[in-house]
């Protein structure tokens, strides 16, 4: 009752629920505050911890709706003086455990200090912590990259009711009865059921003793809620799928729609790659072969099923859990996954079949989970800027804050992002596969045994460098020994934006990427190459060196992207950015300091250059497991500004001055602070070295040097 508080008197019980009575109703109620969350509010005393969370907006999980039976609502009262708050929590502040209660305990187990918020009443002021640590109780799902914590309001919901038995003088369908059980329960008053469901419902609810657990699907609010399953008895547990279809891999998590915890996650190879190394080749395949687009959404399907297995082995999860599922992907990837065919991708002007957010049954393209789950794609943002970029956004939020982000997505195909609260506009970047080893001399795909770090001595222009699967450098005791089983084999993406850029540093090549054969008469990790020269950068079997070649493919890569991202930065009417987040998986290996020596990145703060790892895979799980998310990410992908880089004017002076390192005639001062570039000198294409005017570090050097053109 409003303004109730702790009688003097004995109260008197009733079943589970405890009749407050002579209290007086000038007291203030109890505060009750939720920990980590942090939302407090006033509650009459008698009112259910459950119903105080929901009313905050606390998310405490709760199947059977409030009859003690799933044990999903666990809680713990703090107990103690929290000055800071201005509260003394005690466990004599909350009612004693009552039968329900103390038969679930009995049957079930409750560990120490644990209660069941549906079945506890406040009675006084309370510090309440919803247990983080366990499956049941988990209440966020945590970035891999940051501690933000998410709320979830996932698009299936578990509801457990019990119906009616039938009755001749009542004479209601099974089905309906269930109907009215949910609506009762649980507010349901508009609710339809899949098909198939149709033929199971009567033997279900015999099964259960007339007790069922009902997942039901609603995804946005004006929607009518569906049931998609039915299991007799208590169902306690529902999964989903997150996964990012990339060019080169895929990535997948299992994640518990009713915890948030992430059950198991795997990997593997996009099968596709052996019909292309890049997009546009397996676009070329599709257009040159009749059954191209047939085989390769068969082969990355096939690849989706196997990764399925694989997490449900490794979370101990069956198929048939499996409830909803997310899907995110490149447009190239986001047509094929479906079955649509990517030819008009392959030319201007990049018409996306399909370009809003996708909702179907997971089974409309052949996904064996249970037979009613449904699967969601993000919306794509242009012809050449998918659903992977669309969640990207949704996990890094430029939209939500004021400084001005770049977030970055290096692939095959890289994505470019900038913007803020105010404004976010897109594009995208051919970079090709050279930061990923292909088109690289000594280059290979990250794997042990892989070079990974490099550093070059700028006095003696010995490297030294460091493999994936050793911790050791190359000139320190025991390295040889480290590698032995995987042996020293090649060059990976990172290894080779290191090389380039510590090459530079050292003075071997000019900004102009060209290597100077001046240096063989200093070192003979200098050598001719017909025309032009190369470095060793690792001597024995295999040799590794970087050819001319290989730093002109750095080169073409590094200014596309950075070409693109100064297109946006013109768009946005900026000359800097506050923030730059690195996406992908390989863009969580990208040393920031050697990215912006490159050039592949405009000039910033490197403190404020960061790895967010598998954002798309983050921003997948966002969605999956709240509806809210899907909802702002398909508003702001509406209003993003997609910038199509092949029809700017401008973007071929930019990608001409992108090719020197790090730029041609931007500035990069805040880099200059933190890092000593080499002296600027040219080098003709025959490796020989000339004199060179002084860099221009200024915005008036800029514009008198484009006064001048």
């Amino acid at each position: 009752m409003a303004g109730a508080a702790v009688a003097a008197v004995k109260p008197g019980w009733v079943g589970d629920k405890r009749a407050i009575v002579n209290s007086p109703a000038n007291i203030t109620d109890p505060l009750v505050l939720f920990m980590p969350s942090g939302k407090r509010g006033r509650f009459p005393v008698g009112t259910p911890v459950l119903d105080a969370a929901r009313q905050l907006g606390v998310y405490v999980e709760s199947v059977c709706g409030g009859r003690a039976t799933c044990g999903r609502c666990q809680i713990e009262v703090q107990e103690g003086n929290f000055a800071k708050h201005k509260i003394v929590s005690s466990n004599d502040h909350i009612t004693p455990k009552g039968a329900k209660e103390e038969r679930y305990e009995r049957v079930r187990g409750l560990p120490e200090r644990r209660r069941l918020s549906c079945s506890a009443q406040i009675l006084g002021d309370l510090v309440i912590d919803v247990p983080q640590d366990t499956v049941i109780n988990a209440q966020t799902i945590r970035k891999d990259a940051d501690t933000r914590v998410i709320a979830r309001d996932a698009a299936i919901r578990m509801c457990y009711v019990e119906i009616e038995e039938p009755d001749m003088h009542k004479p209601l369908g099974d089905l309906d009865r269930l109907k009215i059980a949910l609506m009762h329960d649980w507010g349901l008053k508009s609710l339809d059921f899949d098909f198939y469901l149709l033929p199971q419902v009567q033997g279900i609810l015999r099964k259960g003793n007339w007790t069922a657990t009902a997942a039901i699907y609603k995804d946005a609010d004006t929607e009518t809620a569906r049931v998609v399953a039915l299991w007799p008895g208590l169902k306690n547990e529902a999964y989903g799928l997150a996964c990012d279809i990339g060019s080169t891999t895929i990535a997948m998590h299992l994640v518990s729609l009713l915890s948030g915890r992430v059950a198991a996650s795997s990997g593997t190879s996009n099968p596709q790659i052996r019909f292309g190394e890049d997009l546009m080749s397996r676009v070329s395949y599709v257009m040159m072969n009749p059954d191209g687009r047939e085989g390769m959404t068969v082969a990355v399907r096939e690849a989706i099923s196997g990764l399925v297995d694989k997490v449900c082995a490794e979370g101990n999860v069956q198929r048939n859990d499996i409830l909803d599922s997310v899907f995110v992907g490149n447009p190239i990837m986001h047509h094929l996954f479906l079955g649509i065919d990517p030819t008009e991708l392959g030319g201007a002007p990049f018409a996306l079949a399909v370009s809003g957010a996708v909702h179907i049954k997971a089974s409309d393209i052949g996904l064996k989970l249970n037979q009613g789950a449904r699967l969601y794609m993000l919306p794509c943002i242009a012809g050449h800027v998918g659903a992977d970029a669309a969640a990207v956004t949704l996990s890094e939020g430029p939209h939500r804050q004021d400084e001005m982000m770049l977030i970055v997505d290096v692939g095959t195909n890289a994505e470019i992002v900038l913007g803020n609260r105010a404004r976010v506009v897109a594009a995208s970047s051919p970079t090709g596969p050279a930061f990923e080893g292909a088109e690289i001399s000594g280059g290979q795909r990250a794997a042990p045994g892989a070079i990974e770090r490099v550093r070059i001595d700028p006095d003696t222009l010995e490297p030294k460098y460091r493999v994936i699967g050793s911790e050791l450098w190359s000139d320190e005791p025991g390295f040889l020994d480290s590698v032995q089983a995987t042996g020293v084999t090649g060059i990976c993406g990172s290894g080779i934006i290191e090389v380039v850029a510590e090459m530079y540093l050292a003075g071997i090549i000019s900004e102009d990427g060209v290597i100077d054969g001046g240096l063989a008469a200093r070192s003979p990790r200098v050598t001719a190459n017909g025309r032009t020269f190369s470095y060793v950068l690792k001597e024995g079997e295999p040799k590794i060196t970087i050819t001319q070649t290989d730093v002109r493919a750095i080169q073409l890569a590094k200014a596309a992207l950075y070409a693109g991202t100064k297109l946006l930065m013109e768009k946005q009417n900026t000359e800097h950015v506050d923030r730059i987040h690195f996406a992908g998986a390989f863009g969580s290996f990208i040393d920031p300091k050697y990215a912006m020596v490159l050039g592949l990145i405009p000039d910033c703060d490197l403190d404020k250059v960061s790895a967010v790892g598998n954002a798309a895979g983050a921003g997948a799980r966002m969605a999956l497991l709240n509806r809210g998310y899907r909802r702002e990410i398909e508003d702001t992908v509406s209003k993003i500004e997609k910038i199509e880089t092949a029809l700017e004017p401008k973007f071929q002076e930019h990608f001409v001055y992108a090719m020197a390192l790090p730029n041609k005639v931007d500035p990069f001062p805040k880099l200059s602070a933190a890092v000593k570039l080499p002296p600027r000198k040219t080098v003709s294409e025959d490796g020989v070295a000339g004199d060179a005017a002084p860099r221009r570090r200024s915005r008036e050097g800029h514009a008198a040097r484009r006064g001048r053109e």
